[in-house]
């Protein structure tokens, strides 16, 4: 990806994240990169086009990390837990919410900023979602081939998803010790597993 096309998406998230959906625009943009407008045209001709590149960064990263996820029983399951779900959440809030890291995700998929962010955006764009909802089957089609009973990878998927959308939007999210223990038990049952393949 290029130094510049790089910039932009940043920017692009930069804005999302600190002025909103409603304020992500071309022209804030190419400001906040401090990128000309015929730059930005050059990667990203039209905001769906902006906001589809975010889509397929975030989507490729969370594709990479599954794809370096090994051949182990159980091993693309618990890199779809790890990328998705923080182990540990901080007192009183959801893990990530100041936009820390402190624990280092797969393939650097980010915080959950950044992806709500993302997809107050993709509510302006719908079409935006397209990418998202294809590559949601190959990776649910990587997770029933993960060497464990596919019931289990994908009742683990499903989990996580609800709890990831929980964090998300504030639904609730267990607090710091509960959140351990999720993440814990989602753990042991793809170890369970993995244990019980032949």
């Amino acid at each position: 990806m290029s130094d510049t096309r790089t910039r932009l998406l940043d920017a692009a998230t930069d804005v999302l994240l600190h002025d909103g959906a409603q304020a992500l625009t071309l022209d804030a943009v190419a400001k906040r990169a401090q990128v000309s407008k015929g730059g930005l045209f050059y990667h990203f001709p039209t905001k769906q086009a902006l906001i589809a590149g975010m889509v397929d960064r975030l989507v490729a990263r969370f594709t990479a990390a599954l794809a370096a996820a090994g051949s182990e029983p159980g091993a693309a399951t618990r890199v779809y837990l790890s990328a998705s779900i923080p182990d540990t959440a901080g007192p009183g809030e959801p893990a990530d919410a100041d936009g820390s890291d402190e624990k280092e995700r797969p393939a650097g998929i980010g915080d959950d900023r950044t992806t709500a962010a993302l997809f107050a955006a993709a509510l302006v764009e719908p079409d935006a979602l397209t990418p998202l909802r294809e590559i949601y089957a190959t990776w649910q089609r990587r997770l029933e081939n993960d060497g464990i009973d596919p019931a289990v990878a994908t009742a683990v998927r499903l989990a996580v998803d609800g709890w990831w959308l929980a964090r998300l939007v504030d639904l609730a999210p267990p607090p710091p010790d509960l959140h351990k223990q999720v993440y814990a038990t989602l753990t042991g049952l793809i170890d369970q597993a993995a244990r019980r393949t032949p």
